[in-house]
C-alpha cells in the first residue's frame, strides 16, 4: 500500500515537473486570468489606485534613493560573485541553480562522476610521475619533402617552427648516431648531416655518404627530406630497409661483446624500426590500410619493448579507417591502462567507442525528460575524461577552429597534441553518426567538473600551467594558439555587472535631473502596462456583459 502510495506521488510529481517545463506559458496566463477575475474581491483595482496615488507624491530624492540603493546591491552582488568565481572557477548563482534547484524541477544533473571512475584517477594521479612540459615525438608526423614542403611551396608559410625541427635534429642524433660511426665513413658523414641546420646541405650530405656505401640512415634522410611525394619516399625507405637489415643481423652477432657493440646494436634496431614504421605509414597513405595494419602489428610483436616510439597509436588510426571497432577495443584495452602515460589518441577513441553505441540515437530533449541510460551515462563519462585530459580537441573536431598542419613534436594535454589528434581523426568522428553532436552537446559540461584552482587534479594529474609557453614554441606563429585553462565569465556574472552598469548610470542621472527622470519613470510604466490594460479591454468587451458580472462575483 505504501509502495503504491509512493508510486502515486512520484508520478504526480513527474506531472507537475512536466506540467511546468512545458506548459509554463499556459499557467502564466492562467494565472494572470484569475487575477483579473478575483480583482474585485482582492480589491486589486482599489489597491492599484493607492498604488498610483502613492507614486504620483513621491518626490525626486525618493527615485534617487532608490536607483542608488539598487546600484549599491546589484555592486555587492557583482563582486561577491568575482571573487567566488577567482576563487572557486563558477559563478555562486549558477552553482546553486544547477545544484539544488535543477533536482527540484525534475533535471538531472549529467556531469556527475562515478565514483569508479574517480577512484581510478586517483589512482592514476598517483602513479604518473610526468614532468609538466615533456615535449613527445609526434606518432603520426607528416613527411617534411612530400608534405610540410608541398605546403610551404603553396602557401609560403613555414609550418614548421624552428624549435620543433631542432627538437627533431636532436631525436635524430639520439636516434640515428652512435660512438662508433667514426668506423664507418658513412656514418662518419651522416653524423655531421644530422647536426647540419640547411637542408640542401643535409640532403648533399646524404648523397655523399651513399656515393661510398648503402647506408640506410643516408635514405631515411633522403626519403624524410628530398622525396616531393609518398611514392618516392616509399622507394625510398624500402632501399633504406634492405640496408638497414644487413646492419641490424651483423651487430645482432657481436652485440654482447662489450659496451660499444651493444649501442651499435641499439643504434641499428632504432634504424630499422623508424624505417619499418615509415614505411606502414606510407601504405597507410597510400591507400593501403590493410597492409600498413599488418605492418604495424608486426612491427610491434618483434619490437615489444620500444614503446616510446607509440606505434599503437598508429595502428589505432589504421584500425578506425577500416571500421574495425572490435580491434580498436582490443588495442585500447592492452594500452589504456593506468599505470601507462596517457593521450589524447587514447582517450578520444575510447570515447569515440563509447559514443558509438548510443550516438545514432541520441536526442538531448529526451535524455533530460528520461534521464540518462547506462550506456549513454558511460559515453558522456567517456568525453568528460577525454575533454578533461586535453581540453583543446572538441573545438578542433566540431569544426570550430580552423586545423593546421601538425608539428613533428607535440605537447601532451596541450593545443598542439590537439591538432595532431583532430588532423587524422576528425574523419573519423564524422564516420560515427551522431557522434560529433553527442560530443558537442556533452563538452562543455565538462568544465563544471574540472577542478578549481588548477593544482588539484580530479581524474589525472593537475593540468599544466606551461602549456601554452610550450605550445607556442612548437606551433607557427600565424596559428592562434588554444589557452587553457581560461574560463570564460559565467552568464550571471555578466549580468551583474551589465546590471550595475544600468543602475549606476540611473542613478547618477536620477541625481543630476531628478524631475526628468520622475516623468521618465512614470512613463515607462504607463507604456509596460498599456499592453496589460490593452488586452483586458478587449476581453470585457468580447465576453458578455452577464457573463462577466457572474465571473467576477465568483
Amino acid at each position: 500500500m505504501a509502495e503504491a502510495g509512493m508510486g502515486f506521488l512520484e508520478q504526480l510529481k513527474s506531472c507537475i515537473v512536466w506540467s511546468w517545463t512545458y506548459l509554463w506559458t499556459l499557467w502564466f496566463f492562467i494565472m494572470l486570468f484569475l487575477v483579473y477575475i478575483l480583482r474585485v474581491p482582492l480589491k486589486i483595482n482599489d489597491n492599484l489606485t493607492t498604488v498610483s496615488m502613492f507614486l504620483n507624491t513621491l518626490t525626486p530624492k525618493f527615485y534617487v534613493a532608490l536607483t542608488g540603493t539598487s546600484s549599491l546591491i546589484s555592486g555587492l552582488i557583482l563582486i561577491f560573485e568575482w571573487w567566488y568565481f577567482r576563487k572557486y572557477g563558477t559563478s555562486f548563482i549558477e552553482q546553486v541553480s544547477v545544484s539544488h534547484l535543477r533536482p527540484l524541477l525534475g533535471g538531472v544533473d549529467n556531469s556527475a562522476p562515478s565514483a569508479a571512475s574517480a577512484a581510478g584517477g586517483d589512482a592514476d594521479a598517483n602513479r604518473q610521475s610526468v614532468s609538466e612540459c615533456k615535449v613527445w615525438r609526434n606518432p603520426l608526423n607528416l613527411f617534411r619533402g612530400a608534405e610540410y614542403n608541398r605546403y610551404t611551396w603553396v602557401t609560403g608559410r613555414e609550418p614548421l617552427t624552428y624549435y620543433d625541427m631542432n627538437l627533431s635534429a636532436q631525436d635524430h642524433q639520439t636516434f640515428f648516431t652512435c660512438d662508433t660511426d667514426h668506423l664507418r665513413p658513412a656514418d662518419a658523414i651522416m653524423q655531421k648531416a644530422w647536426r647540419e641546420r640547411n637542408p640542401q646541405a643535409r640532403i648533399s650530405a646524404a648523397h655523399e655518404a651513399l656515393e661510398l656505401n648503402e647506408c640506410a640512415t643516408a635514405y631515411i634522410l633522403l626519403a624524410e627530406e628530398e622525396a616531393t611525394t609518398i611514392v618516392e619516399a616509399e622507394k625510398l625507405f624500402k632501399q633504406a630497409l634492405k640496408a638497414g637489415e644487413g646492419c641490424y643481423r651483423r651487430s645482432q652477432q657481436l652485440q654482447h661483446h662489450g659496451a660499444q657493440y651493444e649501442a651499435q646494436h641499439r643504434r641499428d634496431t632504432n634504424v630499422l624500426v623508424y624505417i619499418k614504421r615509415r614505411l606502414a605509414m606510407c601504405a597507410r597513405k597510400l591507400g593501403r590500410t590493410r597492409e600498413a595494419v599488418k605492418m604495424m602489428r608486426d612491427l610491434m610483436k618483434e619490437f615489444p619493448l620500444l614503446s616510446m616510439f607509440n606505434i599503437h597509436e598508429n595502428l589505432l588510426e589504421a584500425l578506425l579507417e577500416l571500421q574495425a571497432y572490435a580491434d580498436v577495443q582490443a588495442v585500447l584495452a592492452k594500452y589504456d591502462d593506468i599505470s601507462l602515460p596517457k593521450s589524447a589518441t587514447i582517450c578520444y577513441t575510447a570515447a569515440l567507442l563509447k559514443a558509438r553505441a548510443v550516438s545514432d540515437k541520441f536526442s538531448p530533449e529526451a535524455a533530460s525528460r528520461r534521464g540518462l541510460s547506462t550506456a549513454e551515462m558511460n559515453a558522456v563519462e567517456a568525453i568528460h575524461r577525454a575533454v578533461e585530459f586535453n581540453p583543446h580537441v572538441p573545438k578542433y573536431l566540431l569544426e570550430m577552429k580552423s586545423l593546421i598542419l601538425p608539428p613533428e613534436h607535440i605537447l601532451k594535454r596541450g593545443d598542439s597534441e590537439a591538432i595532431a589528434y583532430a588532423f587524422f581523426h576528425l574523419q573519423h568522428w564524422k564516420r560515427v553518426e551522431g557522434a560529433l553532436n553527442l560530443l558537442h552537446c556533452t563538452w562543455e559540461g565538462t568544465f563544471r567538473m574540472i577542478p578549481y584552482p588548477l593544482e588539484k587534479g580530479h581524474l589525472f594529474y593537475p593540468y599544466p600551467i606551461c602549456t601554452e609557453t610550450a605550445d607556442r614554441e612548437l606551433l607557427p606563429s600565424f596559428h592562434e594558439v588554444s589557452v587553457y585553462p581560461k574560463k570564460e565569465l559565467p552568464f550571471f556574472i555578466l549580468f551583474t555587472a551589465g546590471l550595475c552598469s544600468f543602475t549606476a548610470m540611473l542613478a547618477l542621472l536620477t541625481h543630476q535631473f531628478p524631475e526628468l527622470m520622475g516623468v521618465f519613470a512614470k512613463a515607462f510604466l504607463s507604456t509596460l502596462f498599456a499592453p496589460l490594460n490593452f488586452v483586458m479591454e478587449k476581453v470585457e468587451s468580447i465576453l458578455p456583459s452577464s457573463l462577466w458580472h457572474q465571473l467576477t462575483r465568483i
